[in-house]
């Protein structure tokens, strides 16, 4: 199968400079039926060819792959309630103003943490960053409003570790029990660093990032966080958008019951907010277009990954770039999403 709106909406992008090297992967819950790779590794005549795989920072995409599915696991097991308070699982979290504060909370970005601090430029180590994300003070009342949070998902990742066991560790037993062809971990792996995608000429490291975690954040926390961390392929990543969208759809070979996942796909009831649990829902301003289902959850990757899932059409994109080299400031990638995953819906319904 060819699609050839697609694959012009990147090949154009990739012209414009909107990004040195892109990998998609389009399928169902069934499997891939597309999959393309644009461009070089860096925008250098002498550098690589992009290829299937190419292995990229997957940024925020690491808050659905691993950490809310991670979540989703616990709470089918009933080793977890999403109404669970924050505080009763980390002590550090205390005060009148965000007592009543739970997981969902968190989840849904409403708990009235801000949406980003820069920890790093003075701290390092969980102990140090759980301290002063419990201190923040709340920018908004909890589910008055909602404010994408990296900081919450940093103490979803905390909680996670106490719960079950190391992050990373968590993820690579569930890798490897459920997607286990699948190259995706988080730190990129030594064997990976030849065909994996520099991000950003960094001012804060003073260097080129090529298999280092681009969040500065997560660096300081050694790579592994419930925000971001992974690393991975576009396949890879398709590994992982089947499998949630078997759950969704019910599929008998699912291993996250139709109920769970529902449970994570539910768009949230705070006021203006278009979040579910981990994921983000369908608007008809989100990055993934105005032609998915309404029913549809994803989210982006502030490297230039999107994913998204459409259980009513059985659909995946997944679309991996490293628009941020050599710079964050290329923002091109924004216009880009609509128009591909409008173009994907377009070929398979011509």
């Amino acid at each position: 199968m060819t699609l050839s709106h697609a694959q012009s909406v990147l090949d154009e992008a990739r012209a414009r400079r909107v990004f040195p090297a892109a990998t998609a992967e389009v399928g169902s819950s069934a499997g891939p039926v597309w999959s393309t790779s644009v461009g070089t590794l860096t925008f250098d005549d002498a550098s690589a060819a992009a290829t299937a795989a190419t292995v990229f920072d997957l940024a925020s995409l690491t808050k659905v792959l691993a950490t809310t599915t991670l979540l989703a696991l616990l709470v089918e097991r009933r080793q977890l309630t999403v109404d669970t308070p924050v505080r009763q699982l980390l002590p550090a979290w205390n005060g009148g103003d965000r007592e009543a504060v739970t997981i969902q909370d968190l989840l849904e970005h409403c708990s009235g943490l801000p949406a980003h601090r820069r920890y790093f430029e003075t701290l390092a180590g969980r102990a140090a960053f759980e301290a002063a994300i419990s201190r923040e003070p709340l920018a908004y009342p909890p589910r008055t409003a909602s404010a994408y949070s990296d900081p919450g998902f940093m103490l979803l990742g905390f909680l996670l570790h106490d719960l079950a066991g190391p992050l990373d560790e968590q993820f690579e037993r569930w890798r490897a029990a459920e997607a286990a062809d699948a190259e995706i971990a988080f730190r990129a792996v030594p064997g990976w660093l030849s065909r994996t995608a520099p991000t950003e000429n960094d001012p804060w490291r003073g260097r080129l990032l090529i298999g280092e975690v681009h969040d500065e954040n997560a660096a300081a926390l050694g790579g592994i966080a419930g925000h971001a961390g992974l690393f991975g392929t576009a396949a890879a990543v398709g590994t992982c958008a089947r499998w949630w969208l078997r759950a969704l759809r019910g599929d008998r070979e699912a291993t996250l019951s139709r109920r769970t996942a529902h449970v994570f796909a539910r768009q949230s009831t705070v006021p203006g907010s278009s979040r579910a649990l981990g994921w983000d829902t369908m608007l008809p301003t989100s990055s993934c277009g105005t032609r998915l289902s309404p029913g549809s959850i994803g989210h982006t990757g502030f490297t230039g990954t999107s994913l998204w899932l459409d259980p009513e059409q059985d659909l995946y994109v997944a679309l991996l770039t490293n628009r941020v080299h050599p710079t964050r400031q290329n923002e091109g990638i924004q216009d880009v999403r609509r128009a591909f995953h409008d173009a994907v819906v377009r070929d398979l319904t011509v």
